[in-house]
């Protein structure tokens, strides 16, 4: 059985429909604050959620937002799908109730996203790892391990799993808030909020900056709620300086805690609902932050930038576009979104 709240299950429609600009919008940060022009610096750049419920085929990408990607030391993003070769739950993933992606439909993403697997981070932290079942939860994790692609979240990859980028060591720590299954399909396999102790010296040790990636909070709400606000800053007390959640599956702006940069949400990088989706559901971002490498500035966050992206149809796949490259009323309400949602710079 799943933990969302009954009240949370009949929400999700209406605010599918319509997101929610609703909640406190005190206290967020702008999206950008460049980097210093001196020093050396290694690129993390972050993506939302990638599923290919609203693909048929490989996305169309703006070469703009695809010259981001590949300028990254290391690329993160949230794979809200299993990755199997054939489905061991048809009757509920023909319902849209379940996820799951082929190895050749990932494969072709990450082409079109101009992202190389020795590059890729994918996090298995979420609610939808086990809608193939265990079998097909082990399956993505051997596929993705052929593949040449690194996973976080797992009860494998441990609480701290640390990669080398650039001479910089980055720990990323991923875990869950919401499972699709029964705890007990989790345990052992994906880690969960509900487990987080902090880090101990030992897993921090050799690490120049902590990285948590949790699924968390409530869907189709551009404003966290209070409680994901407060669990934020217990990470940050924690030791992360910085945090990127997924789940939202809408923006959500950003908050300086501590020194830490919490990204609460970046929407979804490629679809993972149905593909005529309301069109604020269809805005996404990356996030790029610049890391230090040298000196008191080594590991803490030097600039970062939220990039804001279109998702928009193409026959049976998705077109991702810059915000700049829209014309006319589209462009003007996806503006106004934005305004909402992250303080002027």
């Amino acid at each position: 059985m799943s933990n969302f709240p009954l009240s949370y299950k009949l929400s999700w429609l209406p605010r599918f429909l319509r997101p929610s600009l609703g909640g406190d919008r005190t206290g967020f940060a702008p999206m950008a604050r460049p980097a210093p022009a001196n020093g050396r610096l290694v690129r993390l750049v972050f993506l939302g959620d990638i599923s290919a419920v609203a693909n048929r085929r490989a996305p169309l990408v703006d070469p703009a937002l695809g010259r981001i990607i590949a300028s990254a030391d290391l690329v993160i993003a949230n794979c809200e799908s299993p990755v199997v070769e054939k489905l061991y739950a048809p009757f509920g993933t023909s319902l849209g109730l379940r996820h799951a992606m082929t190895p050749a439909f990932l494969e072709s993403a990450l082409a079109a996203l101009d992202i190389t697997p020795e590059k890729l981070v994918l996090s298995l932290a979420n609610n939808h790892v086990l809608d193939q079942g265990v079998a097909g939860f082990e399956e993505t994790v051997a596929t993705l391990g052929r593949l040449g692609i690194r996973t976080i979240g797992t009860e494998a990859d441990g609480w701290v799993k640390p990669f080398e980028a650039a001479g910089l060591t980055v720990g990323f720590s991923a875990f869950t808030q919401w499972r699709n299954a029964a705890r007990e399909d989790f345990a052992g396999r994906v880690l969960m909020v509900e487990d987080f102790g902090g880090w101990d010296t030992e897993a921090k040790a050799g690490v120049d900056l902590i990285c948590a990636v949790p699924h968390w909070d409530f869907e189709f709400r551009h404003f966290s709620q209070a409680t994901t606000r407060t669990f934020a800053r217990k990470l940050a007390a924690a030791g992360a300086g910085l945090v990127v959640g997924h789940h939202a599956h809408v923006v959500q702006p950003l908050e300086q805690i501590e020194g830490a940069l919490i990204a609460y949400g970046l929407g979804d990088c490629l679809g993972t609902a149905w593909a005529r989706q309301p069109w604020p559901g269809r805005i996404g971002a990356m996030l790029v932050a610049d890391i230090g490498t040298e000196g008191a500035r080594r590991g803490r966050i030097a600039g970062f930038e939220t990039v804001p992206f279109m998702r928009l149809r193409a026959g049976d796949r998705e077109c991702l576009v810059p915000v700049e490259a829209l014309e006319g009323r589209l462009k003007e309400k996806v503006s106004a979104r934005l305004g909402a949602v992250y303080p002027p710079v």
